[in-house]
């Protein structure tokens, strides 16, 4: 299967802030031919939606903060609808809310509220992993607590293969788990190990402080880094997805976002095939 690429537009939020019609021209220029949203930086649903028609560019999905969702989630997610988008998706757990904490039992039952408001406006979420998910409560992982306690029909999955990893599972093995429940995958590349470092400061989260240790970690362009996306992308077929998106949180190898998101497409096309 030769899978249709997408971009999440973190990846090039600066350029984005700067001139949101021009860089999603230039994303579809680099060959791509999906988006994944991260914020809309305040413009207008209707005119987002004109703009990508015009450039023949997918809205897939959107990560939309938890909180933001969980509150009015219909008034939150009705944007998103008219854009186009067939996806949402909680990107981001903050510390209280996570696994481990007393804060996890309310996360899945609002994660459930969310992906049952999504469903009434004929959108589906998906669940957008980190590597603290791979936590075991009873035996097992966090991860797959949450996608045992809501249903299929309400909570489908997007799995990130970089922080898959990191936790410490085999990515491919990992889509393959989920096979039906996996449409939306993310390709993230990456070197080196977190060390026990303030990893997430380098996706622009801060977080308590933690003793200084030499951080090795760099987000690298797809292909350019440890990950074994052959792999990736063959298990991604057996799962099931429809689309993969390139996802690099921070540019590294002294490239700016949009040349990082170049190299990733670039290699790509070479092997998705």
């Amino acid at each position: 299967m030769k899978f249709p690429i997408a971009l999440q537009l973190y990846s090039v939020r600066d350029d984005m802030e700067k001139d949101f019609y021009g860089t999603l021209e230039k994303v579809k220029a680099l060959g791509y031919e999906g988006v994944e949203f991260a914020g809309l930086f305040g413009e207008k649903a209707e005119d987002i939606k004109k703009k990508l028609a015009e450039l023949n560019l997918t809205p897939i999905s959107a990560h939309v903060p938890y909180y933001d969702m969980l509150e009015n989630p219909i008034e939150v997610l009705k944007d998103y609808k008219e854009i186009g988008c067939k996806y949402v998706v909680v990107p981001y757990l903050t510390e209280e809310c996570r696994p481990g904490t007393d804060g996890f039992t309310d996360t899945v039952k609002g994660i459930r509220k969310i992906g049952e408001a999504a469903k009434e406006l004929g959108l589906q979420l998906l669940y957008h992993n980190h590597d603290f998910e791979f936590i075991k409560i009873d035996g097992e992982y966090a991860l797959d607590i949450l996608y045992n306690e809501v249903p299929a029909e309400f909570l489908q999955t997007e799995i990130d293969t970089c922080w898959v990893n990191v936790g410490g599972e085999n990515p491919a093995g990992y889509i393959e788990k989920y096979t039906g429940r996996a449409p939306v995958v993310h390709l993230k590349d990456f070197v080196g190990s977190n060390n026990g470092g303030p990893l997430y400061k380098l996706i622009g989260i801060e977080e308590e402080e933690t003793e200084a240790k030499e951080q090795t970690f760099e987000f690298r362009p797809v292909g350019y880094g440890v990950q074994d996306f052959k792999a990736i992308l063959k298990a991604s077929e057996k799962a099931g997805a429809s689309w993969v998106v390139v996802e690099q949180d921070n540019p590294s190898m002294d490239k700016t976002p949009l040349e990082c998101a170049q190299m990733s497409i670039d290699f790509l096309k070479e092997i998705n095939v």
